[in-house]
């Protein structure tokens, strides 16, 4: 039988778009498959704040920042801890994407025209030794047009490979199998389904029309994980990280749904460290939803105070944007599935981030006057939406009424007024003078030393209960699912493996279906900014050897 195209891409999102793009570069012939409609090209990452992790680049330069490929290396070797044989191809994932984002990852973005907000955010920032978890300086360089941004290049790149009749799109192509012939993986088959022109992200038909059949050489899986499917969320969840929560916000659609994995395991396929995941723990009710449970992640300042669900302050250091996993932990081990911000107006109006690029117009639209009407308001717009809109919020003028407010939304009196008056009492008084034992004080006096925190992310230590920062706010903050950090073993060169360790003959990955390279390349932990990143290293990596492979 003849082949149909030389390689088969199993998923239109940014590692799919950037394995296809360099596959076209080669002159290769692609079919490229997606089980959503057109409208949803460039998947999760169309929806992401944009952000990435470099290292020593020109805007940390100019922000005084400090940086070296050792010092990079050293925080993603600490963060991850790798401890398990199968750590083997993660790890060199994991040096090798070091050297990319130290090296060719900036330039080769910057070719296709990715520009970079100058300033440089520092997320995960640890709190604990040299040696452990966290970012040790500000790496989050934010896309210039955020999530569209950075897919729009890759995009067109694809497009133009269409035009020039390299490149079939097969959109509403939902795969269900993955056949061989003499040993090798060369045929996908699955059915077609319905048209659809729901809006992006949101629920599509999941009437079948038809059925496909396609032989190319290669075929390369990048169908992203397994946020949007709880059921299977829960049934990987790991005992580390306590019992899973009953209710879980949505940070993708329903479509990501991890079935392409079990496919690709039953093709032969080791899918490894699947009980490794990336769940953030300031998930709020999405005011304006667009998917089934849509939640936003807030990207928080450090000023905060981060309680229970019983009122009772988190420990150290699980500061707001410290220790993701920690805090995750600590959570599910409290008998809650959910927390607490609480907060005034000043610190709202300067500390909260929503992750997103429907909720940043200004960065999304490339809009310099927007970015400085956030700096100049009060409360940026889409945050100001959730004050008035979000389920999540209590804005009340005094402490009295605020935990009233807070105890009607759970429907359970579980904060006491004394105590928490209490707690927020005492640390309100370690901001009055230039010393403090609060460590939380401490961070915050450290953070606007940094020049970036200082004018945009993070406010002058002041009373919480300062009338003039009024009025008082709680947050109920939920869990939210977002990323598989396990996934599809693939060596070096993304060819995916089996059981045995030996390649799958044909069969490559990329992106978070190989757990962002290599099956782990995070370990445990993320230092965020290394996900849009890890698709478009393993992407491309997977496709110039899907292109060496074919040629």
């Amino acid at each position: 039988m003849a082949y149909d195209a030389d390689v088969i891409v199993i998923g239109a999102g940014l590692a799919g778009l950037t394995a296809t793009a360099e596959l076209v570069d080669a002159g290769r012939s692609v079919i490229l498959l997606d089980q959503e409609p057109e409208q949803s090209i460039g998947g999760q990452a169309h929806w992401s704040f944009g952000g990435l992790f470099f290292v020593d680049s020109p805007e940390q330069r100019r922000m005084r920042i400090r940086d070296s490929h050792a010092l990079a290396l050293q925080d993603w070797l600490g963060t991850a801890g790798f401890d398990r044989p199968e750590d083997h191809w993660p790890r060199r994932w994991a040096e090798a994407y070091v050297d990319f984002a130290a090296g060719e990852k900036r330039p080769w973005l910057h070719r296709q025209g990715v520009r970079f907000f100058p300033v440089v955010g520092w997320a995960e920032r640890g709190g604990y030794d040299a040696t452990g978890h966290g970012n040790s300086v500000p790496r989050f360089h934010i896309t210039w047009g955020t999530g569209p941004g950075l897919v729009a290049p890759f995009e067109r790149r694809v497009r133009a490979g269409v035009a020039a009749g390299r490149v079939q799109l097969r959109f509403r192509h939902r795969v269900t199998g993955l056949g061989r012939t003499a040993g090798a993986v060369d045929t996908v088959s699955g059915e077609v389904l319905a048209d659809s022109d729901v809006e992006r992200g949101a629920a599509s038909s999941r009437e079948v029309v038809g059925a496909f059949e396609y032989r190319a050489q290669a075929v390369i899986v990048t169908s992203g994980g397994i946020g949007g499917n709880h059921d299977l969320v829960r049934s990987q969840w790991p005992e580390r990280l306590g019992t899973p929560p009953e209710k879980m916000l949505s940070g993708v659609p329903a479509h990501v749904d991890g079935l392409m994995l079990g496919i690709a395991e039953a093709a032969g396929a080791r899918h490894i460290n699947r009980d490794r995941m990336w769940h953030y723990t300031e998930g709020i009710e999405n005011w304006n939803p667009i998917w089934a449970r849509h939640g936003i992640r807030i990207l928080p300042g450090p000023s905060s105070l981060w309680l229970d669900a019983r009122g009772r302050r988190l420990p150290v250091p699980l500061f707001p944007g410290f220790d993701t996993l920690g805090t995750l932990e600590h959570i599910m081990r409290s008998g809650y599935g959910y927390t607490w911000f609480v907060l005034n107006r000043r610190i709202v109006g300067k500390e909260f981030t929503l992750s997103g690029s429907e909720q940043n117009p200004d960065l999304t639209g490339r809009s310099v006057r927007g970015v400085l009407d956030r700096a100049r308001a009060d409360v940026p717009g889409p945050v100001k939406a959730f004050l008035d809109h979000g389920a999540d919020f209590v804005v009340e003028k005094d402490l009295p009424s605020l935990v009233r407010g807070m105890n009607a939304l759970t429907k359970e009196a579980l904060i006491d007024e004394a105590d928490l008056r209490r707690e927020i009492v005492a640390r309100d008084r370690e901001v009055s003078h230039p010393f403090t034992k609060d460590l939380q004080v401490t961070a915050i006096r450290g953070a606007r030393k940094y020049l970036g925190d200082r004018l945009i992310r993070t406010v002058a230590p002041h009373r919480i209960l300062d009338p003039a920062a009024g009025p008082l706010i709680a947050v109920r903050l939920n869990i939210l699912t977002r990323k598989s950090l396990g996934g599809l073993e693939t060596d070096l060169s993304s060819r995916v493996l089996t059981a045995d360790g030996t390649p799958l003959p044909g069969v490559y990955a990329a992106g978070e279906a190989a757990g962002f390279g290599g099956g782990g390349v995070h370990g445990y932990r993320a230092l965020e900014g290394t996900f849009l990143g890890g698709c478009l290293f393993s992407g491309r990596t997977a496709g110039r050897a899907a292109a060496k492979a074919t040629g």
